[in-house]
């Protein structure tokens, strides 16, 4: 489904939510096209999860709307909402069945047996649990249980999935295995889906457009792509991936000073000699087999590596630049082919189109 072509399927305007003084929300307005799947990316306590409650109704908004379907739900009951919802804990009846835990809504809905039966025989096929029907909750793994909640928030064939934290209480490789079955699942099914996670590994893999959020605002919408190439500033750079800082200071439009070196890179905007911050991503950071004539070559000295499975990090001081150990991502063969350990010389390229300048306040 082409998105950028899809109508609105759910829309927030102006919503504000208070727990007494505190405000867990600020004037929060999105648009949500039908068939997405977006996330809600932050930390803990920015107020993600307080969003997403809100549009299921389980929390009500002090000020703003919510609209789905172009029919105001802002004041309705999450009973007569048109959403289906996957919690963290799973909350799964633990004496009820597989088989009874998926069917709840549907009896709760007078579907008829026939219905039901055929209608749970295909939500189990769909997460690959045809041969648990007769299990309890107790019986399952942590990710089957997860797979049962969300066969469950699927049965009513809602307009609208609402994940909060699905995959946290899981072990790593768990969470893999089930990231990819939720994302192959939204595509069968093109339901139009929100992910609450603190997680950016999780939301970059599986969001169409991340939303991400800090102190009860959103700070940056896009796509994953989007966020992690053009963050808007230091914080989102930080917390999407990995990233180096360096303070300088501005020269002209081309050009910072830091520490004792002069790089090259985009300022424009910025007035002279005030001080901001560097980012560069540590894979965006090039080896050299000597010194360059390449803008922004700089020498180190490698101090530490740490091996990642299919790439190496080094550690790399440099004085003449920071005061930090830079890090830089590099294949195992190039570490090899180059001869790398601590203590070795290296001589590297920062460039310039790979630098993003923030004001540093």
């Amino acid at each position: 489904m082409n998105k950028n072509n899809s109508p609105i399927y759910l829309t927030v305007k102006n919503l504000d939510k208070h727990f007494g003084a505190f405000q867990a929300l600020k004037n929060i307005s999105i648009d949500i096209q039908e068939g997405e799947f977006a996330c809600f990316l932050g930390p803990s306590g920015c107020g993600k999860t307080t969003l997403l409650r809100c549009i299921a109704g389980l929390d009500t908004q002090s000020s703003g709307s919510i609209t789905q379907k172009e029919v105001e739900i802002s004041n309705l009951p999450p009973s007569a909402r048109d959403f289906g919802i996957v919690f963290q804990s799973y909350a799964l009846f633990p004496n009820l069945t597989v088989f009874s835990n998926i069917s709840y809504g549907l009896i709760n809905n007078k579907w008829g047996k026939d219905e039901i039966k055929s209608r749970v025989d295909h939500l189990l096929d769909l997460v690959s649990l045809q041969s648990h029907a007769a299990k309890y909750p107790s019986q399952l793994s942590g990710g089957e249980q997860q797979r049962v909640a969300l066969a469950r928030a699927l049965a009513t064939s809602p307009g609208l999935l609402l994940l909060d934290e699905p995959l946290s209480a899981l072990d790593a490789k768990v969470r893999v295995f089930l990231r990819k079955q939720i994302k192959d699942l939204h595509r069968k099914l093109g339901i139009t889906t929100i992910m609450v996670t603190h997680d950016q590994e999780e939301a970059q893999s599986m969001a169409d457009r991340i939303f991400v959020m800090k102190d009860g605002e959103i700070i940056q919408s896009g796509t994953p792509r989007e966020i992690y190439e053009q963050a808007n500033s230091p914080f989102i750079a930080d917390f999407i991936g990995i990233t180096n800082f360096i303070d300088a200071s501005v020269v002209n439009k081309d050009k910072v000073f830091c520490q004792d070196s002069q790089l090259n890179c985009n300022t424009e905007g910025m007035e002279e000699n005030s001080p901001v911050k560097l980012a560069i991503r540590p894979e965006s950071i090039v080896l050299s087999q000597g010194k360059s004539s390449e803008q922004n070559s700089i020498e180190g000295i490698i101090r530490e590596n740490e091996f990642l499975g299919s790439f190496q990090r080094l550690y790399v001081e440099s004085q003449s630049l920071s005061e930090e150990l830079l890090m830089i991502d590099i294949t195992n063969t190039s570490l090899t082919d180059f001869h790398l350990t601590p203590g070795s010389m290296i001589h590297l390229i920062l460039p310039p189109d790979q630098i993003k300048v923030y004001p540093r306040s």
